[in-house]
């Protein structure tokens, strides 16, 4: 369904419950519907993720401390005892037109922060364009950051596509 594994990379950043995981949904199904392949990485700082059920073979496989791929006919699931970098995760995935990531606000990656109720700059230096919607006063959005409606998926999906990085 690819168009041409693009290999493009985008990130999203911003606090908690502001709506990350919504826009990523929503961009995703928006790229594939118009034929390209997305990937998708989450950064999980807490280590709160969880993938396996106890008892489950594939659990007790993991608790050997062994590293566990799980195939099936339509998904693999690694379950790896270390963290992997951004580079190792893009040769997992190998074939994409576009990689979304969630948080990894250290990496050198376009970066989109939502905010929702309130702004907060800690995220300004990390990130290249604001997605906001009503809840947030233009006027406090610091002169220079470039804008978007987060209410405006394609508006979204059009800034990705302008600005997205090849990796």
């Amino acid at each position: 369904m690819s168009k041409n594994k693009q290999r493009l990379a985008v990130a999203f950043t911003g606090p908690s419950n502001s709506g990350k995981t919504t826009l990523i949904v929503k961009v995703s199904s928006i790229l594939q519907d118009q034929g390209f392949k997305v990937a998708i990485v989450k950064h999980d700082p807490k280590d709160k993720a969880m993938f396996d059920k106890e008892g489950k073979d594939s659990f007790k496989f993991s608790q050997t401390g062994a590293d566990v791929a799980v195939v099936s006919p339509n998904k693999t699931t690694i379950f790896k005892k270390q963290t992997s970098s951004i580079e190792e995760m893009i040769d997992i995935f190998d074939e994409f037109d576009f990689l979304l990531v969630e948080g990894l606000k250290t990496l050198p990656l376009p970066r989109i922060c939502i905010s929702r109720n309130k702004l907060d700059d800690a995220y300004f230096d990390v990130s290249d364009t604001l997605a906001i919607d009503d809840s947030i006063n233009q006027n406090d959005v610091p002169e220079g950051m470039n804008i978007l409606d987060l209410n405006n998926s394609d508006e979204i999906v059009q800034w990705i596509k302008n600005n997205a990085k090849k990796v």
